[in-house]
């Protein structure tokens, strides 16, 4: 089988490492099927399209939305590497799963509203899939409502022209879109269990996303929670997209 790639962004190894086996685990892939490049260590390399399967991007400190002017050089050269690999991408239709990170990216290459509206602290949101999500094969099995977790600043306001709907929240109308048929995003975490979260809460403490002194309400809120449907949407991707 043609490994997929994973695109990481986190420059905390714990963080990194900690996506790295959470794509591993839910994926079922083994290491030498899910190659892994961290875009914030290193510039991305000329990629070959046809080597893979298909391409994770994983969650992001980084907020495509902020002013120009207060992101970092790396920053900058991730968003320019990412753009320029996409033009590729979603001209091939290849495919393509952003968790979280993946909507600000994703998007607003196609040319949606990213803006910080519809915001969510960390924790378990419900998740409705639309009847365009019900039918996309990479949600097929999956019941018409279900839990998954959500941490993010920014979300997007206004899709881009052509992408498909698929899912919400209450407090965040786009949580799952398509763009074609073979290129997704999600603002919600398939990724992340418990324990994954918990990890990134402790990481992630002074970094904005909560009032630090609440962190333990957090995490007490998500060891209440029945999150178990997100990550048959990435063994799905594998099953549907896996070649020789």
């Amino acid at each position: 089988m043609l490994p997929f790639l994973l695109l990481g962004t986190r420059a905390e190894d714990a963080a990194a490492d900690g996506e790295y086996r959470s794509f591993l685990r839910f994926t079922g892939l083994a290491p030498s099927n899910l190659h892994r490049i961290r875009v914030e260590q290193e510039p991305l390399p000329q990629l070959r399209l046809e080597d893979y399967s298909g391409i994770f991007l994983g969650g992001s400190p980084f907020n495509s939305s902020d002013a120009e002017d207060t992101k970092s050089p790396t920053q900058h050269r991730v968003e320019r590497e990412l753009r320029q690999l996409l033009d590729r991408v979603v001209a091939e239709d290849f495919p393509f799963l952003g968790a979280c990170y993946g909507v600000g990216t994703l998007g607003r290459h196609q040319g949606a509203v990213i803006d910080r509206t519809f915001a969510e602290p960390i924790g378990p949101v419900e998740i409705t899939v639309n009847d365009d999500g019900a039918a996309d094969p990479l949600l097929a099995g999956l019941p018409p409502r279900f839990d998954a977790f959500v941490g993010h600043k920014e979300a997007c306001s206004t899709l881009p022209a052509g992408a498909v709907l698929l899912a919400s929240s209450a407090s965040c109308p786009v949580q799952m879109f398509r763009v074609k048929q073979n290129l997704y995003a999600t603002q919600f975490h398939p990724e992340l269990d418990v324990e994954g979260l918990i990890q990134r809460i402790h990481i992630y403490r002074h970094a904005g996303y909560f009032p630090p002194d609440q962190a333990e309400s957090v995490i007490e809120r998500a060891r209440d929670s029945a999150v178990t449907w997100p990550p048959h949407i990435l063994a799905g991707f594998v099953r549907r997209y896996a070649r020789d």
